[in-house]
């Protein structure tokens, strides 16, 4: 029987990240099976291409201005599960959130988790994402067990730390640049109930919050740390610390009678952008005197993994309240050894900036993973979100500037307006990872705006 050719469409629309800047015109394809993702990248349709997830990546790591976007949305299948050992194997397109549905009712958990369920595998890969536990137990690639990667050839690789272990390690953390994850192996956690037991701590400033996860970070299994970004003098930094474990099934009240039962809390969706400004000094700072105000010491406070993990969750398109210039999410780590100086340096010249970041969350990195652009190194990361207004990129550059001068980095997964000679002076291996890309794709089909920008990819034109 003749088989009919396969028609490829897709759309022109505007897109952007998260953080709703920058927003470029982008050709968006939507494939609904695996088969139909070589076919994309064989059409000729488009100069390069790259993938997209849920479009939870904050500045222009998904888009591709003027050229081809692949939507993994439909690509959302569970393919087998073990369910002795708790490994999974699903496609790039399923997300967190539908692991979480699925399986914590299952008695198994995701082992590493960033702020927000709604993230695809694929995307965790590419990101190489990290959560509240990367102190005691490492990014998300510490639990792949293997990835089969489409590459502009048309050939599938099976990639895992011993199989094809350089094309792997490129892959983490490599923004979709190496190529198309179509399903992965991932290693889930098992858990009793979907509750965290959480210390609550106050941290009159950053000295104390920082003496105080250093000492005592090893005992649990998840820390972070809400930063008041507008404190100034003897109060920079402070801030509220919150230490947690998963609880067990004993620590239950009585009441509870199912203890894999999700507690499903109300869910606030934002339909309408705030008025540019809302999200200004004044507000924030009422907020954040408030947040620390009323929040007590507490310990072993019984919290649904819903408000540990995910508290903005709670809100969808709750990146609507920066208005509709959006946002830039700035996230750096920064080295043990400076960290300290980083920090403070850091924050003074926010809270000396006059802009106001609504979040500001503290956390402290183990060791470096072997991803080549992975961006955990050992010491602490500080994340900001800083509304977009005039003359937000040269004071992100001065800050990008401070960061490299204490040995730190951006993470790209957040990243707007780094610079391209900044960026290769944070990432030391930047050119290995360009020496495999440049041989899993010499045609140049797999690139980005972020890729061009920062020039970890040639313009092939």
């Amino acid at each position: 029987m003749e088989m009919k050719p396969l028609t490829i469409g897709f759309t022109t629309k505007p897109l952007s990240g998260w953080g709703r800047y920058p927003v470029q015109s982008c050709h968006i394809f939507r494939p609904e099976k695996r088969s139909e993702l070589a076919a994309t990248l064989a059409s000729g349709l488009q100069p390069s291409y790259i993938s997209r997830g849920l479009g939870r990546s904050y500045g222009d790591a998904a888009l591709n201005d003027h050229a081809g976007v692949i939507w993994h949305v439909l690509l959302n299948r569970f393919l087998s599960f073990d369910s002795s050992s708790g490994v999974l194997e699903c496609e790039g397109g399923v997300s967190l959130a539908e692991i979480i549905q699925y399986f914590l009712p299952r008695g198994w958990f995701l082992p590493v988790t960033p702020g927000t369920k709604f993230v695809t595998v694929g995307g965790a890969i590419a990101a190489d994402i990290h959560g509240k536990n990367h102190h005691k137990e490492g990014s998300f690639s510490s639990f792949v067990r293997n990835f089969r990667l489409l590459i502009p050839g048309g050939e599938v690789l099976l990639c895992s730390p011993t199989v094809n272990a350089p094309v792997f390690w490129a892959t983490v953390g490599g923004m979709g640049l190496t190529g198309i994850i179509l399903s992965a192996r991932l290693q889930l956690r098992r858990v009793e109930c979907a509750y965290v037991l959480v210390d609550f701590q106050k941290a009159r400033n950053l000295e104390e919050a920082l003496a105080t996860m250093e000492e005592s970070d090893e005992r649990y299994q998840y820390s972070v740390a809400w930063i008041d970004g507008l404190a100034t003098g003897k109060a920079l930094g402070r801030g509220v610390l919150m230490r947690g474990d998963h609880a067990v099934a004993a620590d239950l009240p009585a009441r509870v009678r199912n203890p894999l039962a999700a507690l499903v809390g109300f869910q606030w969706n934002l339909l309408f952008d705030f008025p540019s400004g809302t999200l200004n000094r004044l507000t924030v700072k009422g907020f954040n005197t408030a947040y620390y105000a009323l929040h007590r010491n507490l310990t072993r406070e019984l919290v649904s993994f819903e408000k540990f993990f995910y508290p903005l969750d709670a809100i969808l398109q709750w990146n609507r309240m920066y208005g509709r210039h959006g946002f830039v999410q700035y996230q750096i780590a920064l080295p043990q050894a400076s960290g300290r100086e980083g920090l403070r340096a850091i924050l003074d010249r926010l809270a000396r900036s006059g802009r106001a970041s609504f979040l500001a969350v503290l956390k402290r990195f183990g060791d470096a993973g072997p991803g080549l652009l992975s961006f955990p190194l050992r010491g602490y990361t500080l994340a900001l979100d800083i509304p977009v207004a005039r003359g937000l990129i040269p004071f992100l550059h001065e800050l990008d500037r401070m960061t490299l001068d204490h040995g730190g980095r951006i993470y790209l997964a957040k990243d707007a307006v780094l610079r391209a000679e900044d960026f290769a002076a944070m990432y030391p291996r930047l050119e290995p990872f360009r020496v495999i890309q440049r041989k899993l794709d010499p045609q140049g089909l797999l690139s980005s705006s972020l890729a061009r920008r920062l020039a970890i990819v040639e313009t092939h034109v």
